[in-house]
């Protein structure tokens, strides 16, 4: 990646995320500078996290490679293993392109900072889960004439259920707290796979219940962010835990170093030695 392609693709990315706060959310860059009752929704984070977007990719201009390194024939595949585009490959797991992902992840997480705040800040969703009774009572209505809000039966079933039993009431705050903790995981680039898949089911849990809103968006800009896992948080808090926690199906240093130390201290290896 050279220092011109990246100057091109900070460009890229900071007209998408100007297209993103643009056309799917409202007031992003017209409206308080700082609102106290909702500071995830202040102006000033819309330009902050621009901005954040603008130095990264400068960061790594500087950083940049003037010439790219001689391509590695391809090794082959296994036997019925199918192989993935270059671009796409290149998208999902290059670090070169992780700047494309950070007006993704600063939106989604803006979105669901903001709802999460709100929900924090209100008795109606802290305090008995009054907020989310309504929604689920008004989902799981079916009128004479024409279609109810709810498509399947059985997840009105499930609705209904959560209503005789009055879950609402710590259900409310599992949510509330849920949609804070996945847009602060964004944001900051923490664990963006796990945040997210949970963000996903949310917005498939939203949908289900008859809900559109802004559910659809965020719904597909999650997908993408789960199948990028690996380089989306890579220009946030992923770039170090990532390599320290690994994967399941490959530990990272921090697994590696305890089983190492775990081995030094028990007794066999100590009288081995």
């Amino acid at each position: 990646m050279t220092k011109n392609r990246t100057y091109a693709l900070t460009g890229f990315a900071a007209a998408l995320y100007i297209f993103l706060s643009w056309a799917f959310a409202d007031h992003q860059f017209s409206g308080n500078w700082w609102n106290a009752n909702a500071i995830a929704d202040s102006n000033i984070f819309t330009y902050l996290l621009l901005l954040a977007i603008i130095a990264a990719g400068l960061l790594q201009a500087q950083r940049a490679e003037q010439r790219a390194p001689a391509a590695l024939p391809p090794a082959p595949l296994p036997a019925g293993q199918f192989d993935d585009p270059a671009g796409w490959k290149l998208l999902m797991g290059n670090i070169g392109l992780a700047l494309v992902w950070m007006p993704v992840r600063f939106f989604v997480g803006r979105e669901w900072l903001a709802a999460g705040e709100e929900k924090l800040r209100s008795d109606s969703w802290m305090k008995g889960g009054t907020a989310l009774k309504g929604f689920w009572t008004n989902s799981v209505a079916v009128p004479e004439k024409g279609r109810p809000a709810i498509t399947y039966g059985w997840f009105r079933d499930f609705l209904q259920y959560m209503l005789d039993h009055q879950w609402y009431t710590w259900f409310a705050k599992v949510i509330a707290i849920g949609e804070a903790l996945v847009g602060l995981g964004l944001i900051v680039g923490a664990l963006v796979g796990i945040a997210a898949f949970f963000g996903t089911v949310l917005n498939f849990n939203f949908q289900l219940a008859g809900s559109a809103s802004t559910n659809p968006v965020l719904f597909g800009l999650g997908v993408l962010l789960v199948l990028a896992w690996k380089v989306a948080g890579w220009w946030g808090l992923d770039r170090v835990l990532l390599p320290r926690l690994g994967t399941p199906w490959a530990p990272g240093r921090r697994f590696i170093e305890t089983a190492a130390d775990s081995e030094q201290r028990s007794p066999e290896v100590r009288m081995a030695r």
